[in-house]
């Protein structure tokens, strides 16, 4: 599986191909991810779940977990490898796409949201008394960073070719597929709190992108905007009620548009 750039969009970053260099970030970033995946089979289980992410957070307060889980290789044998690969052809278009303080900026802002939601499920359910041992398991590694590199270029490149083997799928369709392979996940693990975290994922990869990379909305632009909305409902409704009609400019009247003296 790979993507193929085909066609543009215009939008946040610019997104090219899988040619040139690798970014020493993506080579730091994918080499911590091998060496805690090594790691795990030369300590004390007990080093590495305090950097995954686990109900400890609120349990015990290793707050540090909803950043650090993401980092932590998880997984076993060749398929660690394959995650890897696949991880790999998404994240140095989104790496390039956003460039290097941005592309940071995403992975943290998805990890810490993503954990929030996760744990917010996870405490909501052993309150409940259906708490479930397999919690966290979906979202743990690269898998939470391949939801969210998916999500990314898709987004960005909604044209874009992705071919799975020999079969191309277009961008936009690969998104509800990405939606449906970690809905699989959930149904052999019955995680709930990782499906979920997996989900705000991946809506905080769209979101970032088509918001330009999430740009700050002050209260007072967030008051005018709802302001404008609420002005143009008010017209809109009046025309409804009074039957007005919109008269083009002199330029765009059609033919069956008659001349005569009207109000502006």
């Amino acid at each position: 599986m790979y993507p193929r750039r085909t066609t543009t969009t215009q939008g946040f970053g610019g997104f090219g191909g899988l040619t040139g260099p690798i970014p020493r970030d993506l080579l730091i970033l994918f080499s911590v991810l091998f060496a805690t995946f090594a790691l795990q089979y030369f300590v004390d289980p007990f080093y590495i779940l305090l950097f995954r992410l686990t109900p400890a957070v609120w349990m015990r307060g290793f707050v540090w977990q909803v950043a650090t889980y993401p980092f932590l290789g998880y997984g076993s044998g060749i398929f660690f490898l394959i995650s890897l690969i696949f991880l790999y052809l998404f994240a140095r278009d989104v790496f390039f796409g956003l460039g290097r303080r941005h592309f940071w900026r995403l992975i943290f802002a998805a990890a810490i949201g993503s954990a929030i939601v996760a744990l917010l499920v996870d405490f909501l359910q052993r309150l409940a008394g259906r708490g479930n041992e397999a919690a966290l398991t979906l979202m743990q590694g690269q898998s939470l960073l391949w939801a969210l590199f998916v999500a990314a270029f898709v987004t960005a490149y909604r044209g874009a070719t992705i071919y799975m083997i020999i079969f191309p799928i277009e961008a936009r369709w690969f998104l509800l597929l990405e939606i449906l392979i970690i809905f699989i996940g959930f149904l052999q693990t019955k995680d709930l709190a990782g499906l979920l975290g997996m989900y705000t994922a991946v809506g905080i990869g769209v979101w970032y992108v088509r918001s330009g990379g999430g740009k700050r909305i002050t209260l007072r632009e967030l008051r005018l905007r709802l302001e404008r909305r609420w002005i143009q409902w008010k017209l809109e409704r009046n025309k409804r009620k009074r039957g007005f009609r919109v008269i083009p400019c002199e330029g765009e009247r059609g033919p069956d548009v008659r001349k005569g003296p009207w109000v502006h």
